[in-house]
């Protein structure tokens, strides 16, 4: 018993080792920590451990609830750059936390194929049209909102969105449609018919036929075939008459156009915060409607819930973004609400070391991004994640993300949010040449492979787990 509490004790009060870092000589100072106690016992270090875990004690209570009661819903919203945006690490995490607390639903959605980059697979958009986009990586535009997605979509054209769950654990009874300073852009609705929407289609021209020509000089003048123009009017012969109209299929491509009698509309509601719909069956499938006369149309997300309490896990994540991107956007912030935050996790600092951007500097943007986000989300704790281990051109080990770790670390009483050290978990300083011959490594070096963030993901569970453990083992000793 006095040894278990011990391995608690140092979980939960001690300092952890921190990894010093000198930029210039590359070197690496490991300093190790140890409680020693009746100077005769030594506890070693625990290792996957979250630091500064009292900072987490509000979100522990309300899972402990969760996990009493089997009632609400739990929100936590998960911040990142380009791992965060693909969805694989944070998807373990997900489901995990979902199959030991319940799944509340997927949360946070956006339409990234829409936007011509990656997201999650497990809720698919598809639209009719084009639609105009840009990352919060870019300096601020006039006229563009970029909010809680970190990338603005926008069009000025009439357009449908079909918005389907891939994954049935996901199906929704509500959708939450989250727009700039909560206009009402859009409609929502179910089809009358089974729709197939592609973002185009091949363009049908009409020629009449003048006298004197033949099938394969008209073929020619539409950079087309003979055999595409006969099959599109359905001739068995080259025979042709002048005065007849041919239908000719062109290389060029054009949007299909869907009549809004298609659909049946929904009635939504509204908070200060969306417009959302709730339904009393789940949903797998909905459609995103303009609204009439109102241009242009600009999307920041959407979520999707169900009504079976548990944890609502929501990802947002933007390729190349850094802390100071999310900072120079304050719809950004202003958004995050709509979420109900109770746990906000940061996981920034691998696209500033690549532009080598020093520490002080590194931790001032994040220290930013944190106050933002807590202005916005009082309530709400915070827990940060370092940047992982990664190399510079595949070759040198990159330092920065090693400093950082370190900085992150070394503030979280001050600043007052929990950690989880990333680096070391992964090995440290110089493990990526051993990640990569586990095959956990993307060829860049930089970024991790599907296994390597599924380890990442699993790592991370293990830790919060033994976090939540030991606060329960402690609120139930205390009551007895």
């Amino acid at each position: 018993m006095v040894t278990k509490y011990f391995a608690i004790l140092f979980c939960v009060i001690t300092t952890v080792a921190f990894s010093q870092i000198d930029s210039q000589t590359d070197s690496l100072i490991v300093q190790t920590d140890s409680i020693v106690i009746d100077s005769v016992t030594v506890i070693e270090q625990e290792t996957n451990c979250i630091t500064n875990p009292n900072a987490l004690t509000p979100i522990f209570e309300k899972l402990y609830t969760l996990e009493q009661e089997k009632k609400g819903k739990i929100n936590i919203v998960h911040i990142g750059d380009s791992h965060i945006q693909a969805d694989i690490f944070s998807d373990v995490i997900r489901v995990n936390l979902q199959s030991e607390f319940g799944n509340g639903g997927f949360g946070f959605s956006f339409p990234y194929r829409l936007a011509k980059t990656n997201g999650s697979t497990s809720v698919r958009f598809k639209s009719n049209i084009e639609w105009e986009h840009r990352r919060n990586v870019y300096p601020p535009e006039k006229g563009i909102e970029v909010g809680l997605s970190g990338i603005a979509l926008n069009t000025k054209e009439d357009f449908v969105i079909e918005t389907e769950v891939r994954d049935t654990a996901y199906n929704f009874n509500t959708i939450k449609l989250i727009t700039p300073y909560n206009l009402p852009l859009f409609d929502l609705a179910t089809s009358s018919k089974d729709i197939i929407i592609e973002s185009k289609e091949p363009k049908v021209v009409s020629h009449k036929i003048k006298s004197g020509e033949a099938l394969s000089v008209i073929a020619q003048k539409y950079n087309t075939s003979v055999s595409a123009i006969k099959q599109a009017n359905d001739m068995r012969s080259n025979t042709i008459y002048a005065g007849k109209v041919l239908k000719i299929p062109t290389g060029e491509m054009e949007k299909k156009t869907i009549s809004r009698s298609e659909f049946i509309p929904l009635q939504l509601e509204a908070d200060s915060l969306s417009y959302y719909y709730h339904s009393q069956e789940r949903l797998s499938k909905i459609y995103i409607l303009p609204t009439k006369s109102v241009s242009p149309y600009e999307l920041n997300g959407v979520v999707l819930e169900n009504d079976t309490p548990g944890i609502i896990y929501h990802g947002i994540g933007v390729n190349g973004a850094k802390a100071i991107d999310y900072n120079k956007y304050p719809l950004f912030f202003k958004q995050l609400p709509v979420l109900q935050p109770d746990l906000i996790i940061v996981s920034l600092g691998t696209n500033e070391s690549f532009e080598k951007i020093e520490t002080d500097k590194f931790i001032t943007e994040l220290n930013t991004f944190i106050t933002n986000i807590k202005i916005a989300n009082p309530n709400a704790c915070v827990l940060v994640m370092t940047p992982p281990p990664s190399l510079f051109k595949k070759r040198y080990p990159n330092t920065f993300a090693g400093s950082y770790s370190s900085a992150i670390l070394q503030q979280e009483s001050e600043t007052y949010y929990a950690s989880w050290d990333l680096f070391t978990e992964m090995g440290g300083l110089y493990s990526v040449p051993d990640n990569a011959k586990k095959g956990l490594m993307s060829t860049d070096r930089i970024h991790y492979s599907v296994q390597g963030y599924v380890l990442q993901g699993e790592r991370f569970i293990e830790s919060f787990n033994k976090a939540y453990n030991n606060f329960k083992l402690m609120k139930e000793d205390a009551v007895d």
